[in-house]
């Protein structure tokens, strides 16, 4: 298969422009601040029900008497 030297020239530009960029990241990927990907009320949900229900067992296993 052969390449018109027009046609190879552009991708050999193309190349050369991509390894001067190499190592620069744009700001507008690089994460600025505290973004959670979830919400503060539903990770105090989460919070909640997971202390909610081992303090729930804590008390059900100490009024059973023990292994039960």
């Amino acid at each position: 298969m052969t390449t018109s030297k027009r046609l190879a020239d552009r991708k050999i530009e193309k190349f050369d422009k991509n390894i001067t960029k190499r190592g620069f990241v744009p700001e507008t990927t690089v994460k600025k601040g505290k973004d959670y990907p979830v919400g503060p009320i539903l990770l105090g949900f989460f919070v909640f029900v997971v202390i909610g229900s081992s303090l729930f067992q804590i008390i059900r296993t100490a009024t059973s008497g023990g292994m039960a």
